[in-house]
């Protein structure tokens, strides 16, 4: 896959910057030194992408790597002043639904959904996986990086329980793709600026959430786990799993993996 000749044309009229590079370490870690260098010149939801990243970080530092031009590596920065703090929980779970939204888009006859926190699946296999990162400072900005697999053939995929567009036998549209992830974005950090966590936007996130419902083992620090029914998000956006009489809530930062059972 290649940057397109015209460039991101549906993606800049959603974003007021979208800086394509040919190549990169990390698209967080290049937004990041950007911002830092020229924060004036960034506004909310400027990108960054690539499709040849070469250092790519999951969550726990994790290395995420592919093969160039097999898949898109995204990162917005989020000016989120207006947001209230105890809303910010939030953020990846939004940006999780706002990119299975837009992988949704083009794969209509495919069972799409959010692993909990913000890991999209098509039919069960991960599709794209996000990294949320707060900027230093009073702020809190967030840089929210985004991997999907895009060309990436089968033998390529890092894992068996990974898939891709081409994969699935669909040409993605990767302009469409980036703009409709830009606008639920956009869309979502308004609504927690203006309403908060509210009802609606919570029960949103957990239609989307294929977790819920599931009999998981949550892989914990030290070593720890945890196993029982994934029942549903709290008012913090954690997941709350019932082992017989007892609840047990985890949040995003406290959990190395998260896994269905059966």
């Amino acid at each position: 896959m290649t940057i397109p000749e015209n460039g991101y044309p549906r993606a800049a009229a959603v974003s007021p910057r979208v800086h394509v590079v040919e190549h990169t370490d990390s698209t967080n870690a290049h937004l990041r030194r950007d911002v830092e260098a020229d924060p004036d010149a960034h506004p909310h939801l400027s990108v960054l992408l690539t499709t040849d990243q070469r250092a790519g970080r999951g969550r726990l530092d994790r290395s995420w790597t592919a093969p160039a031009g097999t898949a898109l590596a995204i990162s917005v920065l989020l000016r989120v002043g207006a947001v209230p703090v105890h809303s910010r929980g939030w953020i990846p779970l939004v940006a999780g639904l706002a990119m299975s939204d837009a992988v949704s888009a083009q794969l209509h006859d495919r069972q799409v959904g959010v692993k909990w926190p913000n890991d999209v699946l098509v039919d069960g296999r991960k599709i794209s996986g996000i990294l949320a990162e707060v900027l230093p400072g009073e702020a809190g900005d967030v840089i929210l990086g985004a991997g999907v697999n895009t060309t990436m053939a089968e033998v390529d995929l890092p894992v068996a329980t990974a898939t891709s567009f081409a994969v699935l036998g669909v040409e993605v549209d990767e302009d469409r793709l980036l703009a409709d992830y830009l606008r639920g974005l956009r869309d979502h950090i308004a609504h927690l600026a203006v309403s908060g966590a509210d009802d609606a936007l919570r029960e949103r996130v957990a239609a989307a959430c294929v977790t819920i419902g599931e009999d998981v083992v949550v892989s914990l620090p030290g070593g720890e786990t945890l196993t029982g029914t994934a029942e549903r998000l709290d008012e913090d956006g954690r997941l709350v799993v019932r082992t017989g009489a007892v609840e047990s809530v985890v949040g995003a930062g406290d959990v190395v993996h998260v896994r269905g059972v059966g």
